[in-house]
């Protein structure tokens, strides 16, 4: 129980602008810690109580005020998805607009340029859009100031399979 004492996550926030993290960091940590099947129908768990101790634990203090009587990790897992979940619709447009601008020219460094690629698609892949290696490397190809025309044909021809390659080459 004294595991269950350490913030291991940012707790949600009452606006649930961190919702889409929450829950994934949520359902790694209840799993690690087998806890897992508490948040999912059908399930013969017992250990709720460490269940409900660490989602209570993760969430803002209004929300608990909130959900002061749920006293099952399931019911209290819905009820906030019901609430949240709409945060993917909030989400995927910003990060697809995002990834519509996206210009490997527009940045200073190769290492910026990575960093937001990876934000932009973490934040798709979290919403349920499938960005494949393929994409990402389209992306940043087809990107390229027009001045660096040759080094963009170069990479092409080096065939690359992963977004991380070509990462590494241009480093």
């Amino acid at each position: 129980m004294a595991n269950l004492a350490k913030l291991e996550f940012a707790a949600l926030d009452l606006s649930g602008d961190n919702y889409l993290s929450w829950v994934l960091d949520a359902k790694i940590h209840l799993q690690a810690n087998g806890l897992g099947q508490t948040i999912v129908d059908e399930n013969d768990a017992s250990p709720e109580e460490k269940a409900m101790i660490f989602l209570r634990r993760h969430i803002h203090e209004a929300l608990k005020s909130e959900y002061v009587v749920v006293d099952k990790p399931l019911v209290l897992w819905k009820a906030l998805g019901e609430r949240y979940d709409h945060q993917r619709m909030v989400t995927l447009p910003r990060a697809r607009y995002k990834w519509t601008h996206l210009r490997f020219q527009d940045f200073k460094s190769v290492s910026e340029y990575n960093s937001a690629m990876h934000r932009i698609t973490s934040l798709m892949r979290l919403c349920g859009e499938n960005i494949t290696e393929e994409d990402m490397l389209e992306k940043t190809l087809s990107t390229f100031h027009a001045s660096n025309v040759l080094i963009q044909q170069q990479y092409r021809h080096s065939s690359f399979k992963k977004y991380s390659e070509l990462y590494l080459a241009s480093c």
